[in-house]
């Protein structure tokens, strides 16, 4: 069962939510929380599998909720959500720990399997939609030890950086480099090691903060 944790100032959203997720087999809604302060205290109590968290709320917001979730537990994924598609807090929230992001009006299918995929400790965000946002929002040569992270790196691997970054899936990167995608899977878990992420989309922003990509490649 996968316990979620529903974090919304609006209650009829988190009633809607609530009515999604309990209908599913697998998934479990055991609590909620109006604010980021009550969604950092009740996760520290009942340990969620998955944070579903609005971004947008009065007090402590949900970039900074996620941040202290985050560091507090990393077992703790965190789905962030925002009625907007373009939004610089969702890059902030992936930069804080965030495991993905879905815009507010996705279908209870979308938001279902949304919860599924980061559980599994993959990224949840679209990759031509995640490069979009970072491309818009993240800057290269912010004050980050991000180059002296990639100098560990091996040709191989920053070329692999740089197609994630591009938006590539594994099987896709896989299928450019003339590799099997298991090759490329053990490739991106090294990497993703050396540079201190965790998902796809801390990797996206490190990449770019790098300069190794810019918007619009």
């Amino acid at each position: 069962m996968i316990r979620v944790l529903l974090v919304d100032d609006h209650e009829l959203v988190r009633k809607g939510f609530k009515l999604i997720v309990d209908a599913q087999p697998d998934l479990s809604v055991v609590g909620e929380a109006a604010d980021g302060t009550r969604a950092v205290d009740l996760s520290r109590r009942l340990r969620p599998d998955v944070v579903l968290m609005d971004l947008h709320m009065p007090g402590m917001n949900g970039v900074r909720a996620t941040e202290l979730i985050t560091a507090e537990s990393p077992d703790v994924r965190v789905l962030a959500l925002s009625t907007f598609d373009l939004d610089e807090n969702v890059v902030a929230a992936l930069r804080a720990g965030a495991d993905g992001f879905l815009p507010k009006d996705v279908s209870p299918e979308e938001l279902i399997e949304g919860v599924r995929v980061v559980h599994r400790g993959e990224s949840a965000v679209a990759p031509r939609l995640l490069t979009r946002l970072i491309g818009t929002f993240v800057r290269a040569s912010r004050p980050r030890a991000v180059p002296a992270a990639l100098t560990g790196l091996t040709d191989r691997e920053r070329e692999i950086l740089v197609l994630i970054a591009r938006g590539r899936s594994n099987p896709e990167i896989a299928a450019e480099l003339s590799v099997s995608p298991s090759t490329v899977k053990n490739h991106v878990t090294s990497l993703f090691a050396k540079i201190g992420v965790r998902d796809r989309a801390q990797a996206v922003i490190v990449a770019y903060e790098a300069a190794l990509v810019h918007p619009g490649e």
